[in-house]
């Protein structure tokens, strides 16, 4: 994880974005942040959309005010792909609350949000801000956490197979990002779902061919290395009848192609698509952290 911003948070006004799922699952839990939120700062514009439209009209005119996302996984991305798109996501200080059940608030709560409402909105009131790292695919899809090859229920746990995969004290996955897999596995594995089939899929990083479409795959992860400023972790798992091990690399830029995928990216499931290329960006977004 990058260094803290110097900068305070806490002087900017705030605008929170009430997501309308968050206030279907757990109204509680949203009128507990809401209080917290609006006791601990001057000022505070509350906005309560109820689509993705709405939403994107009040981040859009947000002004000087510093976003609160108060909602799951996926109203967190759909904050950070919005400020990408209209190029602003350099200089959003973004903020979240995390309300929604263990499997939709895995991502927020494994990039080091506190998993309370209470705990989580202090954090946005006084936390610092710390600039971090992402992927972005060439369809214009952000990337938080991680990726994973074929679209696997699993993938958490083979996420913690891949770290421990590399040479003790070189594993590039920073504890936040440690954090997430592990919290992905505990949810995933709750469902007791198996993985899928091994695929063929060529994986080439940074031009390097890591597998082509004569071996089968079981899967392929791509998650940003924030120690590695610009490069994202690739690990690609041959079929267990192989007898090749983990194929590992570090690369700006990850290209996958092949008969029809589904891919895993973060809490959102894309594809199927025959290519897609994914490029790590260094320091792209910032996230309000505890100190």
């Amino acid at each position: 994880m990058s260094a803290p911003d110097p900068a305070g948070t806490s002087r900017a006004p705030l605008l929170v974005v009430i997501d309308p799922v968050a206030r279907l699952t757990d109204g509680e839990s949203v009128r507990i942040a809401r209080d917290v939120l609006c006791a601990g700062a001057p000022g505070v514009k509350v906005c309560l959309p109820e689509n993705p439209e709405e939403t994107e009209r009040a981040l859009a005119r947000r002004g000087s005010r510093r976003p609160v996302v108060v909602g799951d996984d996926r109203a967190l991305l759909r904050a950070v792909q919005l400020l990408y798109r209209e190029r602003e996501l350099g200089e959003a200080a973004l903020s979240v609350v995390p309300v929604g059940t263990d499997a939709g608030v895995a991502l927020t709560r494994g990039l080091g949000v506190p998993p309370d409402a209470v705990s989580a909105a202090r954090t946005a009131l006084e936390g610092v801000s710390r600039r971090l790292d992402l992927l972005i695919d060439d369809s214009g899809g952000v990337v938080l956490g991680g990726l994973h090859i074929p679209e696997n229920p699993d993938a958490g746990a083979r996420a913690d197979r891949l770290a421990s995969a590399w040479p003790p004290g070189c594993a590039p996955l920073s504890r936040t990002r440690r954090s997430l897999t592990r919290s992905m596995r505990v949810v995933r594995g709750a469902r007791g779902e198996a993985a899928l089939p091994a695929q063929r899929l060529r994986v080439e990083a940074d031009g390097e061919l890591l597998s082509d479409l004569d071996e089968l795959v079981t899967e392929v992860s791509v998650v940003p290395d924030d120690g590695m400023r610009g490069l994202a972790q690739v690990t690609v798992l041959p079929e267990a009848a192989s007898r090749s091990g983990p194929v590992r690399a570090r690369a700006r830029a990850v290209t996958v192609s092949g008969p029809d995928f589904r891919y895993r990216a973060d809490a959102l499931v894309g594809g199927p698509v025959r290519m897609r290329t994914w490029t790590a960006l260094a320091r792209a977004w910032t996230l309000t952290l505890p100190e």
